[in-house]
């Protein structure tokens, strides 16, 4: 099973719901066997997607081809024994929501996951709480 986690900028250019983002998302995901967790605010997108190698190497193909995204760095690719994320989840904080909370969610989410992947959205988080 393949593991691929990657960051990018939301294109202010093509502007999309975080919503509308989790429901592509889900229908796309649960079609192709993913499971992941997508961290996204209003300027970065935080992305692990693992399932079988073909349908993650698709899927991050369309995610390089979306207007949506740029400045896409992998950030890890890497071949895993199991899922870290059992199922599909979207962390989003809303602008003046309580960052410690947020952390705490983000730290739920990511508890099965390696320390590298951990440590990754654990640091976004915290940095973007800062910003």
């Amino acid at each position: 099973m393949l593991q691929l986690v990657y960051i990018s900028s939301a294109n202010p250019a093509a502007p999309c719901p975080t919503q509308d983002i989790l429901t592509v998302s889900r229908r796309n995901n649960a079609r192709d066997r993913i499971t992941g967790l997508l961290y996204a605010d209003a300027g970065r997108f935080l992305q692990a997607l693992e399932g079988p190698e073909d349908a993650v190497e698709a899927a991050f193909a369309r995610i390089r081809q979306d207007p949506r995204h740029r400045a896409i760095v992998m950030l890890s690719r890497r071949v895993v024994d199991r899922r870290a994320f059992g199922h599909w989840e979207m962390a989003h904080r809303a602008p003046g929501a309580d960052a410690a909370g947020f952390l705490s969610d983000v730290q739920r989410l990511t508890a099965e996951a390696s320390p590298e992947v951990r440590g990754t959205f654990e640091g976004l988080v915290q940095a973007r709480a800062l910003a």
